[in-house]
């Protein structure tokens, strides 16, 4: 799902394309483009020209990442489907490792583990690595899914369009079905995060408005918002990195500032915001990755 990624795209594409695959197959690799007005159209089509795999699927305007998911489940044509966000670098086992917990019928549902692109050169960077550490302590004991999942099409065909949290209405889902969700931490990718205060508030005030809108409408919470589940994370990555506890103590207070302003957005504002105002600082580029070929 893309809007204006054409500092990104590139890097995804190559690294799903170079994975190491011996028990599965990469039949279809399709993007959605949703409301782009930079280069990322012209990018994909070139790209496309040099692997048949690859489709382009253009959404005139931007309605949402739900509503971009629903165009994708209705034109996908394998029963395991993976979503990926466009900002993302694939670690070369990533997608093998991903559906192997697959052969067990009772898995619905799997996801990788994010690690933060960013370079550990300000003090939010810190923070940021911080808080995918303590996400990752969390998805060991109860998995979250985010980032990059899989998942059975015959379980999933569509999703509620306004939400901001596909990843853990997809997880409802699975859920709700009797099936299993399986974090698979081998399974790595790179992410790019906000490098910003301003933009890291906002990212996470807006999740936490999606999580505040599931509780109330789909009347479930993700293992994130479990607080004893952080806590024992904390405590964990407290002692391994005694050092760290001054980014702790400055990642809990950002989170519970951003977890309060969201509440003001949901419940005094009556904000839902499902198409969100996107962070510029995860444009721009943060990383490199060795392209195969150039195809423009």
């Amino acid at each position: 799902m893309a809007y204006n990624e054409e500092e990104n795209i590139r890097q995804l594409l190559d690294s799903i394309r170079i994975q190491n695959l011996s028990r599965c197959a990469i039949s279809d690799i399709v993007v959605i483009s949703s409301g782009s007005i930079d280069r990322t159209n012209e990018i994909i089509k070139n790209y496309s020209r040099a692997d048949f795999r690859i489709g382009l699927i253009v959404q005139s305007e931007r309605r949402g990442k739900a509503s971009a998911i629903n165009l994708f489940l209705k034109n996908a044509k394998e029963q395991i489907c993976i979503l990926v966000n466009s900002d993302s670098i694939l670690h070369a086992d990533a997608i093998e490792l991903l559906v192997r917990p697959f052969d067990n019928s009772s898995v619905g549902m799997t996801a990788g583990r994010p690690i933060p692109l960013c370079p550990a050169s300000r003090f939010i960077n810190h923070i940021t690595r911080l808080l995918w550490d303590l996400h990752h302590g969390v998805s060991l004991r109860a998995p979250k899914m985010g980032e990059l999942i899989a998942f059975r099409k015959d379980i999933v065909r569509q999703i509620i369009e306004d939400t901001a949290v596909d990843e853990v209405c997809v997880e409802w889902q699975i859920k709700n079905s009797g099936y299993k969700t399986v974090y698979v931490p081998e399974s790595e990718l790179s992410i790019r995060t906000p490098d910003t205060v301003n933009d890291f508030i906002s990212q996470r005030r807006r999740i936490a408005v999606g999580h505040l809108w599931a509780e109330q409408v789909l009347r479930y919470t993700p293992a994130t918002r479990n607080t004893g589940l952080v806590l024992q994370s904390i405590l964990k990555h407290l002692i391994h990195n005694p050092r760290t506890a001054i980014f702790i103590l400055a990642a809990v207070f950002l989170e519970c500032l951003s977890r309060a302003l969201g509440w003001y957005d949901y419940y005094i504002r009556r904000r839902n915001p499902y198409i969100w105002k996107v962070c510029l600082s995860t444009k721009r580029k943060q990383g490199q990755f060795v392209r195969l070929n150039s195809y423009e």
